[in-house]
């Protein structure tokens, strides 16, 4: 990218966070950049960006080498992806019913949503807590995340995200009534996938980090669309955590100073599209 060559390496942990802690440590340092996967560091409620425990436990161990986890690139890269789908990819967005499996991880993706025009079904309670009440709109998604997120971003992470096994077992049909209504399934692909029914005909899907298996997979459901907000490199659209990393080192300022904007111009200047993929 830029002239620049980019060696990316991807360790696991299985969701053990004490071998995490030590894989970071040696690599502070030794990496010019660190993008933390399958977990975050922040959600937000639209006006207050709230810290999670363990996401910042593992950030903290590193001292010298920049550590992201997607964030700032979702509060970009995915507002541009919404945007580019209608003004240069002909997509008509509004009246569109969109679930948005979690929106409080993607406050950017959500707002351009449903700034498009979209009637949007939010699933925050649904897939993080398995609580069976959708919220139809932005004040009260606000209102809920202001009011939870202080004792959520406490709780251990495994407990709201699926991590390590967890990930791989067979979706679990038992909200497909939320996918049902939408035309347009939307957010962090695990928790799409999590659980997704046999039959999505004719949905559109807008994630990232997908693999060509995840791919086989949504076009054996009849999905007619697969849209990533990263584009794909050999066969696999990386998560916003490996993106922000590998750009933050082409940011020529101390980590901790870079903003949103920074993001933006960058990926202007790389002409960064996302990945339409038509499956059936």
């Amino acid at each position: 990218m830029l002239g620049e060559e980019f060696r990316i390496g991807r360790l696991g942990t299985d969701g053990d966070f004490e071998k995490a802690i030590r894989f970071l440590k040696e690599l502070d340092g030794k990496v010019d950049a660190i993008g933390l996967g399958g977990i975050d560091i922040y959600l937000y409620s639209g006006t207050k960006r709230y810290e999670i425990q363990d996401g910042a436990r593992l950030r903290d161990v590193v001292t010298q080498t920049p550590v992201v986890d997607g964030s700032g690139l979702k509060e970009t890269l995915e507002k541009e992806t919404v945007q580019y789908l209608v003004e240069e990819a002909g997509f008509s967005l509004k009246d569109k019913t969109v679930l948005m499996v979690s929106a409080v991880d993607r406050f950017g993706m959500a707002e351009a949503l449903a700034l498009a025009g979209c009637r949007m079904i939010f699933g925050d309670l649904i897939f993080a807590l398995g609580i069976l009440t959708p919220v139809y709109s932005f004040e009260q998604l606000s209102k809920l995340a202001d009011e939870l997120l202080p004792k959520i971003c406490k709780t251990p992470f495994h407990v709201l995200y699926p991590i390590g096994a967890e990930q791989d077992k067979e979706p679990d049909p038992k909200y497909s009534q939320f996918y049902d209504q939408a035309d347009i399934i939307a957010g962090d692909y695990h928790y799409i996938r999590r659980y997704m029914p046999d039959d999505m005909t004719g949905k559109v899907i807008l994630t990232n980090t997908v693999t060509s298996k995840d791919v086989d997979a949504l076009r054996a459901r009849g999905v007619s669309c697969l849209i990533t907000t990263t584009p794909e490199f050999e066969g696999r659209s990386f998560g916003t955590n490996v993106l922000e990393a590998a750009l933050i080192t082409l940011l020529n300022k101390p980590w901790k100073e870079v903003v949103p904007q920074d993001y933006l111009e960058l990926l202007k200047e790389l002409d960064f599209r996302p990945r339409i993929e038509k499956l059936n």
